[in-house]
């Protein structure tokens, strides 16, 4: 097992022992990220840090932030170290992405509008990032997770709430429910 986090980022064990916030979070992951695709880091010892990390809110959304907005490759071609990692993270790492899934497609939708072809890309690549994450997680738990999600497009359940609360209008929520149905399509 690893020690605990210290303060000094360039440690050589950074496995996270105690609450982390949002953006030490983001400054580990974007640390990290940057020392796995310089070969500085093994797809394990990286798996398990991000596992760590994942442990916490703050930590699973630093995380998700930098990994899935970010240019770099890991969840483009994620090491089957790291997807364990997430799986096992369960619940947490599952709602994160959902909610990503939906923000993104949103996002998406919304920018196009806009003629803001750079924050579109941007946000497919995010959506599609976040579906296909979804397809390695834990079957039960992001069939339970969407179907809820889908839910609250038709305006039912506990995401009325979150959609809401962001001001998805009929076409962005249509557009997540397509996005919701596309993560079981093959």
């Amino acid at each position: 097992m690893s020690t605990p986090l210290s303060s000094d980022p360039s440690q050589a064990d950074h496995a996270v022992a105690k609450p982390i916030g949002f953006q030490e979070a983001m400054a580990l992951a974007s640390q990290w990220l940057e020392e796995w695709e310089q070969d500085v880091l093994s797809d394990e010892v990286l798996s398990e840090r991000v596992g760590d990390l994942v442990a916490s809110r703050d930590g699973a959304r630093g995380f998700f932030v930098v990994a899935m907005a970010g240019e770099g490759p890991l969840m483009d071609r994620m090491p089957e170290a790291l997807i364990l990692s997430l799986r096992l993270a369960g619940e947490g790492v599952v709602d994160l992405t959902a909610r990503n899934l939906a923000m993104s497609t949103a996002m998406a939708v919304h920018h196009g509008r806009n003629q803001d072809r750079v924050a579109t890309l941007a946000s497919q690549r995010v959506s599609v990032r976040s579906r296909e994450l979804l397809r390695l997680l834990d079957p039960n738990l992001v069939k339970l997770r969407l179907e809820s999600l889908l839910a609250g497009t038709r305006g039912q359940g506990q995401d009325v709430e979150f959609l809401e609360r962001w001001g998805y209008d009929d076409e962005q929520r249509q557009q997540i429910a397509a996005a919701i149905e596309a993560v079981a399509e093959p």
